[in-house]
């Protein structure tokens, strides 16, 4: 018997509850590789997958937690042994399949990714999704040109899971990191993190006629979408590169091409889902690298099964600060 949080869904009423519940290995979905899970941690994905689902979830009950590290407990893939620390993010885990909000959890051999050395499982969750998105976009940038000194770096959305990330790598790194938050109060954790300059949402927060405005940033990670992407476009330097990484601020795009044709800028489209084994790889080694753990333990806010259900509810309502970790075992 282990313990998971499932998501039961009442077929009359539509309604849906979480709990945690005693579950056997039988239950389990089939997979090739069978985990023993130390962390998970909470993204905005769990908050729809613990709630109404938002459209992600098959069939129920389910277990969520679209990431999450363990050791491996038994394996028919050559690729993994007893004892192996691996890492799991994307592949639409914890949404349409069982995820990491439990003791034991069965997956593909293909959606594993081996522990980086120089991180340990909580570590790795302290990154998790976010993080390893974070990481993603700051690559995607630096392969389009950016550089340390071609002026600042716009992180929107910085106070949250992959805005905070961001912030921390840039800075690590040499950036000059400009960080854009709703909340005034989160400054001091920016500046904490590295942040060099704090900008008020409401500076960049609304679309203009203008499809030009004065070139500011050398580079963007932008967890916001809306029109404040749209607006930013118009702020870029001549040849420098948006990551899109959410859209917390909305789907859509009131933007011209104008940026796009007048001053080369690039907007990058970063999903961390489908990412390719290689560029995973990558990612891990370059956070196990270049995120300063001190840092990214500033960050982290603890949890257990139990607190699952309130801390997804907060989520959607953006009142989840930094990175929520979350000890199934506790």
């Amino acid at each position: 018997m282990f313990n998971a949080l499932v998501v039961r869904k009442d077929e009359e009423s539509g309604k849906t509850s979480a709990a945690v519940e005693q579950l056997t290995l039988q239950d389990l979905p089939e997979g090739e590789v069978t985990v023993a899970v130390d962390y998970s941690t909470v993204n905005y994905k769990d908050g729809l997958c613990i709630g109404p689902g938002g459209g992600l979830v098959r069939k129920y009950p389910h277990v969520p937690g679209i990431d999450f590290a363990g050791t491996v407990e038994a394996s028919s893939d050559d690729r993994y042994k007893p004892g192996d620390k691996v890492v799991l993010t994307g592949w639409r885990v914890g949404e349409a399949h069982w995820g990491g909000y439990g003791q034991k959890a069965n997956v593909r051999a293909d959606w594993l990714v081996p522990l980086p050395t120089g991180l340990d499982s909580r570590q790795a969750m302290a990154v998790g999704t976010a993080g390893f998105t974070a990481m993603l976009a700051v690559m995607a940038l630096e392969d389009h040109g950016l550089k340390p000194g071609q002026g600042p770096v716009l992180v929107t959305g910085a106070a949250g899971g992959v805005g905070s990330v961001a912030t921390a790598i840039l800075a690590n790194l040499g950036y000059e990191v400009a960080a854009v938050t709703g909340r005034p109060e989160t400054g001091d954790y920016l500046r904490s993190l590295g942040a060099a300059q704090i900008v008020a949402r409401e500076e960049i927060n609304e679309t203009t006629k203008r499809p030009l405005e004065a070139e500011t940033w050398a580079g963007c990670v932008d967890a916001v979408g809306g029109a404040m992407l749209a607006r930013v476009l118009g702020q870029m330097k001549y040849g420098a590169s948006v990551s899109a990484v959410g859209l917390a601020g909305g789907a859509g795009l009131p933007a011209t091409v104008i940026p796009f044709l007048l001053r080369g800028v690039n907007l990058l489209g970063i999903d961390s889902v489908m990412q390719p084994y290689e560029n995973r790889l990558r990612a891990w080694e370059r956070i196990a690298k270049d995120l300063p753990m001190d840092k990214l333990e500033a960050m982290v806010h603890p949890a257990t099964l139990s607190d699952l259900p309130d801390l997804g509810a907060g989520i959607l309502k953006g009142q989840v600060k930094g990175r929520v970790v979350v000890d199934v075992n506790a």
